[in-house]
C-alpha cells in the first residue's frame, strides 16, 4: 500500500497560508500591495483587535469583473505574469497568485469589487476557503476586502499570535512603510475606531513623513541623493541627534517595493557608527531604483527580502550617500554616560564580586586638608537630589558580619574587587576626580573608584522607587506641546493616569499632540521633552503584552528619569559634592550597581595595588 498521498486542496491552501500569511500584518501587506497594483489613489485600512477580529482594506483602484473576481480566489491565478520569463521583469508588488486564496482559506472572507464601466459590482463570500455565495451588488468603483476571524480554523497558528497591541503595532509599522514608499497615494489607517495615520497623498515624501511622525522629525531630515549608471538613490535620513531605539522606523524601498536588506542596514549603521549611540537608529526613508533584471524579488515567500546582483555596489553607494548627507551637519549631542558608564576593563585584571566585611575597628583617621571655599556651595546646584524629594528611611543594618562571596569570575595577576553588598558599610573619604567622570576615594588602606553618573543614577532611581503612589511633580514654566506618531499617541492617551501618577501630567491638544505640563521633581532641570520621548521609546522596546504596559511604563519612567536627571560625565564636582554623593550612595538600598546593572564602585585593596606594581 502506497505511503505517499496527494494532499487535498483544503490542506494545500492552509499550508500555503503558512508561507504567505504569518500574522495579521502579512494580510494587510498582501491586500494593500494588490490595491497599489490596481492603481489606487486612496487606500483605507481598518483593523479590530490587532487584526485578529477584523481587517478591512478599501481602495479606489481598477476593480475586477465578476469572472476575474471568481478566478482571483483560486491558487496561482494572477493577471501579472504569463510565462516564467516574466519573473525577471516583474514590476508589480503582488504576482504569485497566492494572497487572496490563502487568506480566504484561514478566515471568513468577503470580496466586493466593481470596475468603472460596470453598473453593478460583484460580492463573494467565502468561509475557510469554501465559496458560500456570489452575487451582484451595488458598490463604489474599486475593491473592498473584509477578513474576519483570522486563523479561526487553524488554532495552532492563532495561539502563537502576540498580544493585540503588538499585532496592531506590526500593522501600523507596515502601513507607515507603504505610505512612505508611495507618497502619491492617500493612506488612512483606523485602529479600533480611531484614525492613527492619515497622509496627504501629494507625492511629497517629506510631507508624508511629517504627517506620520510630526514636524519635529520632519525638521530633522537631511536629503540624500546618488545617481549612477542604471542606479538612482534618493530619500532622507535624520540628523544624528534624532534617533530611536528601534529600526522599524527605517524604510527601504527598491523599485517601489518595501523590503528588508541587511546590506543596506549595515551601510547605514556604518555611516552613523561614530555619530550616535550603539543602541540608537536614525530615521531613514531610502528609495532605490535599479533595472528590474538586476534583482531577485522571489527569494522569500512574502517578498519582503530581495537579492541584488551587485550587493557591494549597493553597500558603497548607500554608505557614501549617507555620509555626504550628514557631513558638516553633525550637531553637539549631550552624552549622559549611558554608553560609557561601564568603562572597559583593564586588560591586566578582571572584576570579581566580593562582599565587604563589617570592620570592627574604627575607620582610619581622615587626613586633614585645607578647606576649599567652594565646598560650601549648595550641592543642589549640581545634583538634583535630597532637598527635592523626601528621604526614604535608611535600611536597617544588621549587626552581624556579612559573609564573603568566594566565587571569583577569573583571577589574574591582580584583581579589582567590586562592592556587591546590600549597603556600603564603610566611610569613604573623597580624594578627587578623574576625567570629570570618576570620584576617587579612600577608606583605610583601600582605594575606591566611583562612577559619578552611575552612582547618582542609582540614588535617584531608589528614591523614585520608594514612592508607593504618586511621584511629586513640578510644573513647567512653559508648557511643551509635543507631536507623536500614532502608536505613541495611542499609548499615551490610554495611560494618561499612569503617567500622571509618575510625575508626567499631560493633556491632549490636537491630533497625536499632547501638552506636557508637569514632570517629576528630579527631572525638572532636564530637557523634559527628550526625557519623555526616551521613556516612550523604552516602553515600546520592551512591551510584549497588554498586561505589561502599566508596569513597563513605571519601570521606564523611573530608569530613564534617573538616568537623565543624574549628573553627567564631564561635570566637575567639588569635594563637598563628592562627600554628599558618597553619603547618599551609602544610604541607598542597592548601591553596587546602577539601574541598568553597571557597577557604581570598584575597590582596590593595598594588596591589589602591590600586585599591580609587582611589589609582591
Amino acid at each position: 500500500m502506497a505511503n505517499v498521498k496527494l494532499l487535498d486542496s483544503n490542506t494545500i491552501n492552509k499550508i500555503a497560508a503558512g508561507e504567505v500569511v504569518e500574522r495579521p500584518a502579512s494580510v494587510v501587506k498582501e491586500l494593500v500591495e494588490n490595491s497599489i497594483d490596481a492603481g489606487a489613489k486612496r487606500i483605507e485600512v481598518e483593523i479590530q483587535n490587532g487584526g485578529k477580529a477584523l481587517i478591512r482594506v478599501t481602495d479606489d483602484g481598477a476593480g475586477m469583473s465578476r469572472e476575474d473576481a471568481v478566478l482571483s480566489i483560486r491558487r496561482h491565478a494572477t493577471s501579472k505574469l504569463s510565462t516564467v520569463a516574466d519573473l525577471t521583469q516583474i514590476a508589480t508588488l503582488g504576482f504569485r497568485g497566492e494572497a487572496l486564496p490563502t487568506i480566504a482559506a484561514v478566515s471568513k472572507f468577503i470580496l466586493q469589487t466593481r470596475r468603472a464601466d460596470d453598473e453593478l459590482g460583484t460580492k463573494l463570500t467565502i468561509d475557510g476557503g469554501k465559496i458560500i455565495d456570489t452575487h451582484e451588488v451595488g458598490c463604489k468603483v474599486g475593491t473592498t476586502i473584509l477578513v474576519e476571524d483570522l486563523f479561526f480554523n487553524t488554532p495552532a497558528r492563532l495561539k502563537f499570535l502576540k498580544a493585540t497591541p503588538t499585532e496592531a503595532n506590526k500593522i501600523n509599522d507596515f502601513v507607515v512603510k507603504l505610505a512612505i514608499s508611495h507618497p502619491e497615494i492617500v493612506f488612512r489607517f483606523i485602529n479600533g475606531n480611531r484614525t492613527t495615520i492619515a497622509t496627504p497623498g501629494n507625492g511629497n515624501v517629506f510631507d508624508t513623513v511629517s504627517a506620520i511622525y510630526g514636524t519635529e522629525v520632519a525638521d530633522s531630515l537631511l536629503p540624500l541623493e546618488s545617481k549612477g549608471d542604471n542606479f538612482n538613490l534618493s530619500g532622507f535620513v535624520s540628523k544624528p541627534n534624532t534617533v530611536r531605539s528601534y529600526r522599524s522606523w527605517q524604510t527601504f524601498v527598491v523599485n517601489g517595493r518595501v523590503i528588508d536588506n541587511r546590506m543596506i542596514a549595515k551601510a547605514i549603521d556604518e555611516a552613523y557608527k561614530s555619530l550616535i549611540p550603539k543602541s540608537g537608529f536614525p530615521f531613514v526613508a531610502l528609495k532605490i531604483d535599479v533595472p528590474q533584471n538586476s534583482i531577485d524579488v522571489n527569494v522569500h515567500p512574502q517578498k519582503i527580502e530581495i537579492k541584488f546582483e551587485d550587493e557591494s555596489k549597493i553597500f558603497k553607494t548607500v554608505y557614501h550617500a549617507v555620509i555626504d548627507a550628514v557631513e558638516g551637519k553633525r550637531e553637539t549631542i549631550e552624552h549622559d554616560l549611558t554608553e560609557v558608564a561601564a568603562a572597559p576593563e583593564t586588560p591586566h585584571f578582571k572584576q570579581i564580586n566580593l562582599v565587604e566585611e563589617v570592620q570592627e575597628d574604627k575607620p582610619a583617621q581622615k587626613s586633614e586638608r585645607k578647606k576649599n571655599p567652594d565646598d560650601d556651595l549648595d550641592f543642589e546646584k549640581s545634583l538634583t537630589t535630597a532637598d527635592k524629594i523626601e528621604k526614604i528611611p535608611e535600611p536597617q543594618k544588621k549587626s552581624e558580619p556579612v559573609e564573603k562571596i568566594s566565587k571569583p569570575v577569573e583571577k589574574s595577576e591582580s584583581e579589582s574587587l567590586r562592592i556587591a553588598h546590600s549597603s556600603l558599610r564603610i566611610d569613604l573619604e573623597p580624594i578627587g576626580q578623574v576625567a570629570r567622570c570618576y570620584v576617587v576615594a579612600q577608606s583605610g588602606n583601600d582605594l575606591y573608584l566611583i562612577d559619578q553618573h552611575a552612582a547618582h543614577e542609582r540614588i535617584l532611581f531608589d528614591k523614585l522607587s520608594g514612592y508607593a503612589e504618586k511621584i511629586p511633580a513640578q510644573g513647567l514654566l512653559i508648557h511643551r506641546v509635543m507631536k507623536f506618531d500614532s502608536r505613541e499617541a495611542e499609548l499615551i492617551e490610554q495611560n494618561l493616569t499612569v503617567f500622571a501618577d509618575l510625575g508626567f501630567t499631560m493633556e491632549p491638544s490636537g491630533i497625536n499632540e499632547f501638552r506636557l505640563m508637569e514632570v517629576p521633581v528630579d527631572a525638572a532641570d532636564t530637557d523634559a521633552e527628550n526625557l519623555l520621548r526616551g521613556i516612550i521609546e523604552e516602553i515600546f522596546n520592551g512591551v510584549n503584552d497588554s498586561n505589561d504596559i502599566a508596569k513597563k511604563i513605571r519601570q521606564a519612567v523611573l530608569a530613564t528619569t534617573a538616568c537623565k536627571a543624574a549628573i553627567k560625565a564631564g561635570q566637575e564636582l567639588n569635594l563637598r559634592q563628592m562627600e554628599i554623593l558618597l553619603k547618599e550612595l551609602s544610604e541607598t538600598p542597592h548601591p553596587h550597581t546602577c539601574p541598568h546593572g553597571r557597577p557604581t564602585i570598584i575597590k582596590f585593596s593595598a594588596a591589589d595595588l602591590a600586585k599591580m606594581f609587582k611589589r609582591t
